[in-house]
């Protein structure tokens, strides 16, 4: 069961599945809203095809971002204490304010500017219980004059700026939260809220390219090419920085070489090397950006393209889960006394096991079927075809 030396309180370990889980969800909410800010900031035209359903897709992961943190309480209702007895020092009861103000006062917000004009008009065109829904969903504004659309845009555009540091902040202080912890020579390291933010954004458009490749097809549609090697491009660069700085942070941890580079790499050689050398590193990095380079660079046919573009970007997914793995369990599989390793089983039933991080992992994709079908994000391009 270990090796070496470990304290009797070690043996099993605190954070679990649902920890892993917890900061993976959060990843794919501040990718996908960076991914929408490229169109809308930065106008990235190529990208409006998926601005909406980015920001659909940051929306529901949203909402399901705080409940592994929930079930890992036991008692959910103590979350409450956070906002009726506000502890401003502690990094951890801070996310009940960061993910308060990026839900209500960005996400929502941007959402609601940009389907507006829709929803006022869906509102006078339904019938039957939709259009009550719609009607409530107006919150009364029903002007949908040039003016008023105008100034729609100005509000969204303004908000995103905005919600770019937001998303920041949401993802970057998973990060800080881990990298603070000067106890663990696993986890402390100035580059952790660095690394978490490049991989969130590398999660966040790797998943709207699985996503909405799936959803044309489902849709009988064709995917934009144009769109799809855009989405291709940032999300080989944005790889590109996450293992270059993951890098950078494995040749600075063997630089150092403290007294804890020996545990260290007999943790890497034993416990994690299948989930980080093979899965993170092989499978969820080096043959992503490959068969990336492959079909964005290379003599590929559109069809042979999408297929190579859908196998990547779940290898990615793969990988960026294997990194919150890595980082959470990992961090809890040495003693404290740098001399002993322990093993982590995870539980197939409970309220930490696998069934329940299947469902929490599943969840945001029917909350996104619901928004998707009371918010159709089809968009046309603004090429060509």
């Amino acid at each position: 069961m270990f090796s070496g030396y470990i304290y009797p309180n070690e043996y099993e370990l605190q954070w679990s599945l649902l920890i892993v889980l917890y900061p993976y969800l959060t990843g794919l909410v501040a990718g996908a809203f960076i991914l929408a800010s490229l169109e809308r900031v930065f106008n990235v035209k190529a990208l409006v095809v998926v601005y909406r359903l980015s920001l659909l897709t940051a929306l529901a992961f949203l909402i399901v971002a705080p409940l592994p943190l929930l079930a890992h309480l036991g008692h959910p209702e103590r979350a409450l204490e956070m906002f009726l007895t506000p502890h401003l020092t502690s990094a951890m009861a801070m996310f009940g304010f960061v993910y308060a103000w990026y839900l209500l006062m960005v996400l929502l917000l941007e959402v609601w500017f940009d389907y507006r004009k829709d929803i006022v008009l869906w509102s006078r065109q339904k019938k039957g219980i939709l259009r009550y829904i719609y009607l409530l969903m107006t919150l009364g504004v029903t002007d949908i004059s040039e003016k008023a659309v105008r100034f729609d845009e100005k509000a969204g555009k303004f908000i995103t700026i905005v919600g770019i540091p937001s998303a920041f902040l949401l993802h970057g202080y998973v990060g800080f939260i881990f990298g603070s912890v000067k106890a663990n020579p696993w986890w402390s390291s100035v580059l952790m809220p660095i690394v978490f933010l490049f991989s969130a954004i590398v999660s966040g458009i790797a998943i709207v390219i699985l996503i909405y490749i799936v959803t044309t097809l489902i849709r009988w549609k064709r995917p934009d090419m144009p769109c799809l090697n855009k989405l291709a491009e940032f999300l080989l660069y944005a790889m590109i920085i996450d293992f270059s700085l993951e890098l950078l942070d494995f040749i600075h941890r063997l630089y150092e070489s403290e007294e804890s580079i020996h545990i260290l790499s007999d943790l890497i050689s034993n416990r994690l090397f299948i989930s980080l050398i093979v899965t993170q590193i092989i499978l969820g990095s080096l043959l992503p950006m490959a068969g990336i380079v492959l079909a964005r660079f290379g003599r590929v046919h559109d069809e042979m393209r999408r297929i190579l573009y859908f196998i990547s970007a779940f290898l990615v997914q793969v990988g960026i889960f294997s990194i919150r793995w890595n980082v959470v369990i990992g961090g809890q599989l040495f003693s404290k006394s740098l001399r002993g390793l322990t093993v982590y089983k995870v539980e197939l039933l409970g309220l930490e096991g696998l069934f329940m991080t299947f469902f929490l992992l599943m969840l945001p994709f029917v909350i996104l079927y619901v928004l998707v079908k009371l918010l159709p994000p089809w968009t046309e391009p603004t090429h060509p075809a």
